[in-house]
């Protein structure tokens, strides 16, 4: 019985990648009627990066920790119950997600046409309606072994776009049960942040554009309105609500997390530290090529932007007790490590892996897809007749060549090094695809 259904999933394996590669020459074809005044990027290449390197610029990148006490997150564990791990939401996850067999046209349409996605899924229609998707991380960002525990998991930020408005701008997190990728499983937990020193919590009002999940943290943009830049979640320390409701919180009878079976309080935050120009992360990413580790930020630019988009990183501590945490300094400081101005306009994601940059830029007002290039961090590579090469790249496709080939808007990368595969998400879609792929079409 082993032995056929091993068979069963190595045809069905093999016919969604057939069936991804015909998705992908509809979306070429598709691709051809897109005219040269869609393709608002600048089709020449945005150059390299700029490296920033006056403190003035750099001066304005700084975090500062602020820690949860401890009490404060004893007595939220007192009142809750003993926290879970990660296994025990895998455990509950009933929820299943569609092979891209099954997904509509109309979320096959959020996939690449070049490079080629090797694996996609859809989320379900009825538990995603009214809420906008977000970032993207893995096991993969957690430990170099892609494992955690002895789990395979991706998790998917999400924020509530619709329903009351009382509900309004609420974050979650799918996690995603990735041990069979021919059936991948998920349930939500609610993203929140303890008050009243531990006596209650309260929803994140933020849109979860960027997330990494590194040792046993998990880091996660914040968009609420103040100075906070990054919340900061114990993935040990992860909450069963004992209430099933609307409400967040502490409710009569017990705790309320808007419906879901569990509940992430936040450990910590890193607050802006420069002046008002200091620029928000809005999209992380984690990059294993540094030493030590570091954590890939960018910010959000429109299409018609008057300035340069920055992207930067922070160095991981090494520190121990310090662990999935930023470096400081003795004053709780934490300062960017490298940082850069890119011309790519409406950036979205990005990533960064040895000496290779990779941004994404939204599809525009006129467009139907978006673009990812491919940048050098401030050094050009000489070409055979001896000029200098652009340091960019991006794939091309369609009758006119153009680089609009990518997905219309994914906030954020992830790289799974241990399996070589980028993943991330675009509406319902959820995808992944070769990072030498990406080498190979922005070359």
């Amino acid at each position: 019985m082993k032995q056929r259904g091993r068979h069963r999933r190595r045809r069905r394996g093999r016919a969604l990648r057939a069936f991804l590669s015909g998705t992908a020459l509809a979306l070429t074809a598709a691709a051809t009627m897109i005219s040269v005044s869609q393709a608002t990027v600048t089709d020449d290449g945005p150059g390299d990066l700029k490296p920033l390197t006056a403190s003035a610029e750099t001066g304005k990148l700084r975090l500062t920790e602020n820690r949860v006490p401890q009490a404060s997150l004893d007595r939220l564990a007192a009142g809750m119950g003993r926290p879970v791990g990660v296994g025990a939401v895998l455990g509950a996850a009933d929820r299943t997600l569609r092979d891209a067999v099954d997904c509509s046209p109309a979320e096959r349409g959020a996939l690449p046409v070049s490079p080629v996605a090797s694996r996609a899924y859809c989320w379900n229609t009825d538990d995603t309606e009214g809420w906008q998707p977000g970032a993207v991380t893995t096991s993969g960002d957690a430990d170099d072994d892609g494992v955690w525990g002895s789990n395979r998991v991706i998790l998917s930020g999400w924020s509530r776009s619709g329903g009351p408005a009382a509900d309004r701008g609420l974050a979650r997190v799918g996690f995603v049960n990735a041990g069979n990728l021919n059936h991948l499983t998920y349930t939500w937990a609610l993203l929140a942040l303890p008050v009243d020193e531990g006596r209650d919590y309260r929803g994140l009002v933020s849109h979860v554009s960027g997330m990494v999940w590194y040792q046993d943290k998990l880091l996660v943009t914040a968009d609420d309105g103040d100075r906070s830049a990054l919340y900061v979640y114990d993935m040990n320390r992860v909450q069963r609500a004992t209430v099933v409701g609307d409400a967040v919180g502490r409710v009569p009878g017990g705790w309320s997390a808007h419906g879901y079976r569990f509940v992430l309080p936040a450990i910590g935050s890193y607050a802006l530290s420069g002046d008002s120009d200091a620029p928000h992360p809005a999209t992380v990413s984690l990059d294993r090529s540094t030493v030590p580790d570091s954590l890939v930020a960018g910010e959000w630019t429109l299409d018609d932007a008057d300035r340069d988009a920055r992207l930067w990183r922070y160095p991981f501590s090494t520190v121990p007790g310090h662990e999935g945490l930023l470096a400081t300094n003795a004053t709780g400081r934490v300062r960017a490590s490298e940082a850069f101005e890119t011309k790519v306009t409406g950036v979205r994601g990005v990533l960064s892996y040895g000496a290779r940059w990779y941004v994404t830029r939204a599809a525009g007002p006129d467009d139907r897809r978006g673009t990812l290039w491919r940048q050098d961090a401030g050094r050009r590579d000489d070409t055979a007749d001896g000029s200098e090469a652009d340091g960019s790249g991006a794939a091309a496709c369609g009758a006119e060549e153009t680089h609009s080939c990518w997905s219309p808007q994914t906030e954020s990368l992830s790289y799974w090094e241990a399996t070589g595969e980028v993943w991330t998400q675009s509406g319902r879609t959820l995808f992944a695809l070769p990072l030498a792929s990406i080498d190979r079409t922005t070359g």
